[in-house]
């Protein structure tokens, strides 16, 4: 694929927002609660979010929301809705599009529907300063093609043995198989600092041994606790319910620190390009 030219200018404008896509290389890490919650941060930073719901198996970003979509994407793709009417409000303005069964059929879109589709996708990069995909978790090709089409890949782990082996696994087959070197991890549920830097400097002595020219660039750790589960049993984010909470104050202070870090990849940051990029991935795996 050819490369992209670099982004001149960052989200604050509306007309360059990052691309974000949030994985793991196993369920049960908090990933979805993570996007949730740092999507409130990223707009009680003032910035415009939008959430893209692309677990397929596991579409929870509604139920954490407390949200009912009567929409997905797939009424996009057959014509039936325009995105406008898919796109549900979130907490905090943030706006979330259900994906469901509609990424399945990007497959297999004539080239006026992927016109059609690109177009509506076009409009979002005027509104949004930060878009968000919650992907799936392992290896499948949906998750692959996501995290490789988003200008950022944020790979969650936790301290246990087999969330490490397999953030490793995702991280591996990307390097290896589609030539993704660039790599942000976040930890989870980590009793203090010095677990979760250990958590990474596992995975980075992995990758300098095994994975020619990847970097893993640890981007913090969200500590454990009881605030943010009690969120959730209420379907709300803990930022809102708890804004004072140990891991609410964690959130808050990621999406400044993200702000602040300019983005690596090349890209040109628009949305509609992700999602191009997203389907020639598709197309080119049943070509």
């Amino acid at each position: 694929m050819n490369q992209l030219k670099k982004r001149k200018s960052q989200g604050s404008s509306g007309h360059s927002p990052r691309v974000i896509a949030v994985t793991s290389g196993k369920g049960g890490v908090g990933k979805t609660n993570i996007v949730g919650n740092l999507a409130v941060a990223f707009a009680s930073l003032d910035k415009k979010v939008m959430i893209l719901d692309a677990d397929l198996g596991l579409a929870n970003i509604d139920i954490i929301m407390g949200l009912n979509p009567v929409y997905n994407m797939g009424h996009v793709i057959n014509g039936e809705k325009p995105l406008s009417d898919v796109i549900i409000d979130g907490p905090q303005h943030i706006k979330i599009i259900p994906a469901g069964s509609g990424l399945y059929e990007l497959t297999q879109l004539t080239e006026g529907q992927k016109l059609n589709l690109l177009t509506e996708f076009e409009t979002l990069n005027e509104m949004i300063d930060v878009f968000l995909i919650d992907t799936g978790a392992g290896i499948s090709s949906n998750v692959l093609y996501f995290n490789l089409a988003a200008d950022e890949c944020i790979i969650v782990a936790t301290n246990e043995p087999t969330s490490i082996t397999d953030a490793y696994a995702i991280m591996k087959v990307m390097a290896v198989q589609h030539d993704k070197k660039y790599f942000k991890l976040l930890v989870n549920m980590a009793d203090n600092t010095e677990t979760a830097k250990s958590v990474y400097l596992n995975l980075n002595r992995a990758a300098d041994r095994f994975l020619n020219g990847v970097v893993i660039e640890y981007i913090g750790h969200l500590p454990s606790d009881s605030m943010l589960k009690k969120a959730v049993i209420h379907q709300k984010t803990v930022l809102e319910m708890f804004p004072d909470a140990l891991s609410s104050l964690a959130f808050t202070k990621l999406a400044a620190r993200m702000l602040e870090t300019p983005v690596r990849n090349d890209s040109n940051g628009n949305i509609k390009f992700f999602l191009k990029r997203f389907i020639e991935y598709r197309r080119s795996e049943i070509a």
